[in-house]
């Protein structure tokens, strides 16, 4: 029998780094399944998922928290089972001059209404023209089945105004 083993880390960027991390999963019995990594401000961080047998997973978790001592930081979680809930994936995308605020606006819409947002990029870059710094985001978000998407899409287009950004959303 198998379980997923989720873990995140983080740690000065280096070359190297992934390979300590992937020789840890391998010598251990992992299987690497998917992961999503960035560097950012010097610092390079991750989520990884791996595949394990039960009996290996305890062992894998003590390994991956052991490269604390060559400089990262490493939490690692057992996965679970799939949300048994009805839920339909959409798109959200987000766009405008950039202003403190809008991550949180915009996701405390989302939970008000009981919606996940499974993965999400955001950055700042220079708009056309006037070289003013732009917000620009997009997400992979779960809606429940039973939600009103027209409520929804009328909320999203009321905070797009009040921050004078562009927001859409796609099924």
């Amino acid at each position: 029998m198998t379980t997923s083993v989720v873990f995140t880390f983080i740690g000065a960027d280096k070359p190297g780094l992934i390979e300590k991390i992937s020789n840890t999963v391998s010598s251990n019995g992992g299987n690497w399944l998917e992961s999503r990594m960035s560097q950012l401000a010097g610092q390079f961080a991750g989520i990884t998922r791996v595949s394990i047998s039960h009996d290996k997973a305890a062992a894998l978790k003590i390994a991956l928290e052991a490269l604390s001592e060559q400089g990262l930081t490493i939490v690692v979680q057992t996965g679970d089972s799939a949300n048994s809930r009805s839920l339909q994936q959409q798109q959200l995308t987000m766009v405008g001059n950039d202003r403190p605020g809008i991550v949180r606006e915009v996701s405390s819409a989302l939970a008000a209404r009981g919606i996940n947002i499974c993965e999400m990029i955001s950055g700042i870059t220079s708009a056309p023209m006037t070289a003013e710094p732009l917000f620009e985001a997009s997400a992979t978000i779960e809606v429940p089945s039973s939600l009103d998407i027209d409520e929804l899409t009328d909320t999203l287009e009321l905070i797009g105004n009040e921050l004078t950004i562009e927001i859409n959303l796609e099924g």
